[in-house]
């Protein structure tokens, strides 16, 4: 055995770069234009970054693989990814095409990008404390005139890494997670025949939700005197895990009369809520307003006769929760109460767009929850996407599944990004803060009484 690897020795070699065209071309009648809902006019145009890990056994221990059998494994892993990856293509077509800007999606099999790399390390490096800095570069990066990009990692232990781009153009995270699975099926052997569902849930969400004229044309340029953030401040992202057994207690400690039953992700928003605003009063010396803005699955609060389940695409709200504070009426909310500030300003929104969505409407209340994230001069703004009760632990291409699946910050400051843990129960959080936030939040006692700082993945 050599020398122990340090996390700044890790070594991420891209060896091999393509691009993969559906299996099958698109159809005449589709391969034109995809127009955009109003749904996916709204989203920011950024990369949605995952990485789901796969060791050699199940266990996550690392032993030796020769040279031979390494570089057998890398060409047979390598080929069946890219095989079950061009005809998961040809299911979902517009992830190899185009953007036309803010309006449609061009489907002309352009294909997505493909990069194979060599990681100097075993996985289990990775897995003790993971430096959240370093997993940066197991995602393919520079390649973004593609709509997908996807990247396979191989270490030396055998263990598979796979890092996937994917413009929230296309996707949102119902979107993303059920590829993941129809490509990993795919891979695993499931029949090849094409069924239709993919194919009509594409072109359904832009007719149940018309694209709006006014959201087609490029923003104009900001100046930079008129921004309300500080592109200077220096933020961090820390990884912080909430066992289940600990947010039962969690849930125990939140109930009340108003939730009764509050929800693991209510719970664990609420305590970073309340330890976020803590952070942030001491830093200030002052309480300020705060809100907590958490994107919605519009799924499953539309009627089912409006939007299916099966819809692909965006198909998200905005629902921001706040809390009306000021440094001449201080005063604490307890978990309770930021329970039932998060579960009301839910229930509102779901009485209000159960029957129906009007675009323009939709998006007035959409931007100006947008404008309240990023208006941080005077009111401590929070962003909150949750992730939790996707099935991506459940993607076995063939070798088992996923011992971790990692979705990173990417958003800015303020944000915080929720996964399920591996056993279903507990919660992976992605939180970034201003470091000055972050140094008093990551000691937060009540905190780390329900929740470990970056513990080891196995």
């Amino acid at each position: 055995m050599g020398s122990k690897i340090m996390a700044s020795d890790v070594k991420v070699e891209v060896v091999h770069i393509e691009t993969i065209s559906p299996s099958c071309p698109t159809p005449p009648h589709l391969k034109t234009t995809n127009n955009l809902s109003f749904f996916d006019q709204l989203v920011p145009p950024i990369y949605i970054p995952l990485l789901l890990f796969y060791p050699i056994c199940s266990s996550g221990d690392d032993f030796e693989v020769n040279d031979i059998n390494h570089r057998s494994l890398v060409a047979e892993r390598s080929k069946l990814l890219k095989t079950s990856l061009s005809e998961a293509l040809t299911l979902f077509y517009p992830f190899a095409g185009s953007f036309q800007f803010n309006d449609s999606i061009c489907c002309n099999d352009q294909g997505a990008v493909f990069l194979e790399a060599q990681v100097n390390c075993p996985m289990s490096k990775i897995f003790d404390k993971p430096d959240l800095g370093m997993l940066g570069q197991l995602l393919p990066n520079d390649h973004t005139s593609h709509l997908l990009q996807v990247q396979a990692n191989f270490f030396v232990c055998g263990g598979l890494a796979i890092g996937v781009n994917i413009s929230h153009k296309v996707a949102d995270a119902s979107t993303l997670s059920k590829f993941i699975n129809r490509w990993a099926a795919i891979a695993l052997g499931s029949p090849r025949t094409i069924d239709v569902v993919p194919l009509v849930a594409f072109g359904a969400a832009s007719s149940l939700f018309p694209p709006l004229d006014f959201l087609n044309s490029p923003p104009a340029p900001t100046p930079t005197s008129d921004m309300k953030f500080d592109i200077k401040e220096r933020c961090t992202t820390r990884r912080f895990v909430f066992d289940g057994s600990k947010i039962a207690a969690l849930k125990s400690e939140a109930a009340s009369a108003s939730v009764p039953n509050p929800t693991r992700v209510e719970v664990v928003s609420a305590l970073i809520w309340k330890c976020a605003k803590e952070a942030s009063r001491s830093n200030l010396g002052s309480v300020r307003p705060s809100s907590w803005c958490q994107t919605v699955n519009m799924r499953k609060v539309l009627a089912q006769t409006l939007a299916d389940k099966d819809l692909l695409g965006n198909v998200v709200g905005l629902v921001a929760s706040k809390t009306e504070e000021s440094s001449s009426e201080a005063h604490d909310h307890d978990l309770r109460s930021l329970v039932t500030i998060l579960r009301k300003g839910i229930e509102e929104f779901k009485e209000k767009y159960r029957n129906g969505v009007r675009g323009e409407e939709f998006c007035q209340l959409f931007m100006e929850n947008v404008n309240l994230i990023m208006k941080k001069d005077d009111t401590d703004s929070y962003s909150s996407t949750s992730w939790c009760r996707f099935p991506l632990y459940e993607s076995d291409f063939g070798w088992g599944k996923p011992s971790w699946v990692f979705i990173s910050c990417v958003g800015s400051k303020n944000s915080i990004v929720l996964l399920d843990a591996r056993d279903g129960d507990g919660i992976e959080g992605s939180l970034t803060f201003n470091e000055e936030d972050m140094a008093i939040f990551e000691s937060n006692e009540e905190l780390l009484e329900y929740a470990s700082l970056n513990p080891s993945v196995i």
